[in-house]
């Protein structure tokens, strides 16, 4: 069940498209190695969509990170990942930059990556997508779930019956908790932004800034676009409600905290801020490096509230019924996908 008219439209295309080898999380150890752990399992699988011909750097700011050189270096030590330290390089402006540090990161494709899923399941003709459809309520029968459903274009109310009920909703895993009877995850949530720009000089090349109120640029899968996101300015407006819940709610009426529509197009989205972004990442190339902006798109992500300090982002899994199923996934790491098999 799909409450969008296409599949792949929000968090899984607003995103670096970044194949996390753990460099990312130097204050969430878990995440990390958990990221790493899966990484050569999803290239494997999804090689045809992966970029891996470019330049990965990392580096840390002189100024205001909350992780110096030498804590990066030991950390990539300890997960054993690749950690080179360049001394110079012309494209970099190192008098904003303590440490620049050669690294082995990809890029996946999106877009592609979910041309491929839709279609592996049309291929699959025991499995039915239902596009553009909302669930109105749910309850237990026997050992059955009774769902009904509404078809958005429509208006038509139909009931069906499942046994095993799998919530994959990330930002509406919460509403869709409640509809089904079943405890919150304690979550909070953002309004984010995904700049994309390109560069002549920076075709094969990405820079991610540690750790802090940084930014990041990279390439975004096969595109030949570079995403840019900004700590700083990607994330507009900010939810600690357990349920996405802003004030661009008012002006939007259709977009509920338990039902919310796609930012792109909305009426009421923010401003963009990639002024903002390309000024910060701009300061950390030399002058020779040109950022033309194409456009951006914009999102509701969301993460645990256990993990606001240490920025990790764990796999939740969790069955929360038995007999008839129920599970509850969340996760915001595209390779974190094999998890599930921990419990189906």
């Amino acid at each position: 069940m799909e409450k969008e008219r296409e599949l792949f439209k929000k968090a899984s295309i607003v995103n670096q498209a970044r194949l996390h080898s753990g460099y990312h999380y130097p204050r969430s150890v878990a995440t990390a190695l958990m990221s790493d752990d899966n990484k050569a399992r999803f290239t494997e699988e999804h090689r045809p969509f992966i970029l891996f011909d470019f330049e990965k750097y990392y580096a840390i700011d002189r100024y205001g990170s909350l992780t110096d050189a030498a804590q990066f270096e030991r950390f990539c030590e300890f997960i054993g990942i690749r950690c080179e330290q360049v001394e110079s390089h012309p494209l970099f402006n190192y008098d904003r930059l303590e440490a620049l540090y050669l690294t082995t990161e990809y890029t996946f494709d999106p877009v592609l990556i979910g041309e491929h899923y839709k279609a592996k399941i049309a291929q699959q003709k025991s499995i039915e997508v239902r596009r553009f459809t909302q669930i109105l309520q749910a309850e237990m029968v026997g050992k059955a779930w009774q769902v009904e459903l509404k078809n958005l274009d429509n208006e038509a109310v139909e009931t069906i019956e499942a046994k095993s009920v799998i919530n994959a909703t990330y930002a509406q895993s919460n509403a869709l908790n409640r509809l089904f009877g079943m405890p919150d995850i304690d979550l909070m949530h953002e309004i984010s932004e995904m700049a994309f720009v390109t560069s002549p000089q920076l075709k094969n090349i990405g820079l991610t800034v540690m750790d802090g109120q940084f930014g990041s640029l990279m390439p975004y899968g096969l595109s030949g676009l570079l995403s840019l996101s900004s700590v700083a300015y990607t994330h507009h407006k900010v939810s600690y409600d357990n349920l996405p819940t802003f004030d661009c709610q008012q002006r939007n009426l259709k977009c509920k905290p338990d039902f919310t529509e796609d930012c792109n197009g909305c009426p009421a989205a923010p401003p963009s801020n990639y002024r903002k972004m390309l000024g910060q990442m701009q300061q950390y190339f030399s002058e020779q490096v040109e950022l033309q902006y194409q456009h951006s798109l914009f999102t509701i992500k969301s993460k645990l509230k256990a993990n606001f300090i240490d920025d990790g982002r764990p796999t939740e899994i969790a069955c929360l019924h038995r007999s008839p199923d129920y599970f509850c996934i969340f996760a915001g790491k595209i390779n974190s996908i094999y998890e599930i098999e921990k419990v189906i």
